[in-house]
C-alpha cells in the first residue's frame, strides 16, 4: 500500500471508502441503525474526506 518513501496513492483512500460504504449498507440492512453502522459510514466519510482533500492538494 506505502511505497518505501511514505507515499500512499490516493486511489487508496477511493478504495477504502468504498468498502465502508458497501459494509454500512450491508450492516444497515442486517440490523439497522446501530452504532456500528453509524461508525462505519463514518469512516467512510472520513476516507471520502481524506481523498478529496489529497485531490485538490495536488
Amino acid at each position: 500500500m506505502a511505497t518505501l518513501d511514505g507515499i500512499i496513492d490516493p486511489i487508496y483512500f477511493l478504495i477504502t471508502s468504498i468498502t465502508f460504504i458497501l459494509l454500512s449498507i450491508i450492516q444497515y440492512k442486517k440490523f439497522g441503525k446501530t452504532m456500528e453502522t453509524k461508525y462505519l459510514a463514518g469512516l467512510s466519510t472520513f476516507f471520502l474526506c481524506s481523498y478529496i482533500a489529497i485531490i485538490l492538494k495536488n
